[in-house]
């Protein structure tokens, strides 16, 4: 009887067959590790406080509800997929396999948005609490060194601030792909460090605020809308939950490390789901105790936890802590963006997408090296010199994207390859895949409507990516990676 494998869609292009592989070194921990770095960051310590500020009031736990739900019917089709193939490019690679070339470009261009540039938008929040964290001790970097030379609040609105360039984000990202570079292990190694720092630092705030917290900070839980979509009222419930799900945006990164793992097939599905099931939990308790601790129309502020929690004389000395936390948490999402980032070029440029050089791996460190240089420079460009929150909202838009294309996917191989070796089923597939579909374009709608420009953003970022594929991708890539096997 016949039987489809998907074998083949673990080979290299030709192009590139001599170069060396990526080193297997990580772990079901370090993976877990790794998703939790780039889940826990901007959106808890700072996105949180502006969706329930300006969208959703308390009724933010709402938010976080609905886009935990879209992240979770997505993360069990990501899981399957990274059980069936153990390759590096996590939802590229996947719409590769089962939507051919041109859906793979587009929902590669996309994850741009969610690793690139999002890393530099927190590379930017991350030096807003680092000049801050200065000055306590008496040091202040001149504001021509720690802004853009460019701000505005739409592309219609740009214009010169006088600054020279962002110095710290751009310090920091110079760091990160130094560690990127020299080693796996040892950006493992870092980046556990880094989120056993911030998810201590959460942990603390759970349990020292849960006591202060007063149920009249949480009424009325639902206000009431003003008359525009995404001001408070069910319309700011969704327009939040887009919001939210920045703080989500991450843990798809594990199964871009897929090539890089000890036992993908089995250990790719455990960092995803792990990874979600514990930010999940952190995520909520660390959303009651800010919200309950302070008056929630206050919260719009860079720093709403140590805002919350400064009104409470008895854990002033949580203050200092938490800074650190968010700075630390801040720089382990930069980390992880940039690490996802070069190796969703490494894929790309093994299936001819990209030029061969973003997928050379260097003979010591056995690491994508110029592609991984390449990505630290215009992210560090990006940082620099852009006013990012014009982008912001895109990160989001792209990842939604991407996990649209997953779980459509995930349903194409259920009726094209039912036999295919699964070493995680997705349950309910029938019922996952469509709900995270609903979900993911409920939240990416919820956007749109809230913020017109982004739609213009998106269409010009993607009229940006159809140049690109056309002059180059459509040449050197083949017309898909995906081809069945018959077996007697």
């Amino acid at each position: 009887m016949a039987q489809a494998d998907l074998t083949d869609l673990t080979q290299p292009n030709p192009v590139v067959a001599d170069e060396h592989q990526l080193q297997r070194a990580l772990g079901p921990v370090s993976l877990v590790m790794l998703g939790i770095g780039s889940i826990i960051g901007a959106g808890i310590f700072v996105i949180a406080g502006t969706a329930a500020a300006e969208h959703a009031g308390p009724a933010v736990l709402i938010s976080f509800i609905i886009a935990g739900l879209g992240c979770l019917f997505a993360g069990l089709c990501y899981a399957e997929f990274a059980s069936m193939i153990p390759e590096s490019g996590s939802a590229y690679t996947y719409a590769y396999a089962t939507m051919g070339r041109f859906m793979a470009w587009f929902i590669g261009w996309n994850m741009v948005l969610e690793y690139l540039v999002s890393g530099s938008t927190v590379a930017v929040g991350w030096s807003g609490y680092f000049v801050s964290f200065l000055q306590e001790f008496g040091y202040v970097i001149p504001p021509a060194f720690t802004n853009a030379p460019v701000a505005g609040s739409g592309l219609h609105a740009l214009h010169l601030t006088g600054a020279f360039l962002n110095l710290p984000a751009v310090l920091l990202i110079v760091f990160l792909t130094a560690f990127l570079v020299v080693g796996v292990s040892e950006s493992a190694r870092f980046n556990a460090l880094m989120v056993m720092i911030k998810t201590g630092v959460v942990i603390l705030v759970i349990i020292f605020g849960l006591p202060y917290v007063h149920l009249l900070n949480l009424h009325p839980f639902l206000p009431p809308n003003q008359g525009t979509f995404g001001k408070f009222g069910i319309t700011g419930v969704l327009a939040a939950s887009g919001l939210i799900f920045f703080a989500y945006i991450g843990f798809e990164a594990v199964s871009v490390a897929a090539q890089e793992a000890k036992n993908p097939r089995r250990d790719i599905p455990i960092g995803i789901l792990g990874s979600l099931a514990i930010c999940t939990l952190l995520y909520v308790g660390m959303a009651i105790v800010l919200l309950g601790v302070a008056d929630w129309r206050t919260l719009d502020v860079p720093n709403p936890v140590s805002f919350a929690l400064a009104k409470i004389e008895r854990l002033q000395w949580l203050i200092m802590p938490i800074n650190i936390g968010a700075m630390v948490g801040l720089a382990s999402v930069v980390f992880v963006g940039l690490y996802g980032q070069s190796r969703i070029f490494y894929a790309m440029a093994r299936d001819g997408f990209l030029p061969t050089m973003f997928a050379a791996v260097h003979d010591r460190f056995r690491t994508p090296h110029r592609g991984t240089i390449i990505t630290g420079f215009f992210a560090a460009l990006l940082a620099a010199v852009l006013p990012l929150d014009i982008l912001a909202e895109l990160v989001s838009v792209g990842t939604l994207l991407a996990f649209i294309a997953v779980c459509v996917g995930i349903m194409i191989l259920r009726i094209t390859t039912p036999r295919a070796k699964r070493s995680f089923r997705t349950p309910w597939v029938w019922f996952v895949a469509p709900a995270g579909i609903v979900f993911c374009a409920m939240m990416m709608l919820s956007l749109f409507f809230a913020s017109p420009d982004t739609t213009n953003r998106l269409v010009i970022w993607t009229f940006v990516g159809l140049i690109i594929y056309f002059a180059y991708g459509i040449w050197h890539a083949a017309p898909s990676k995906w081809k069945v096997a018959n077996e007697e």
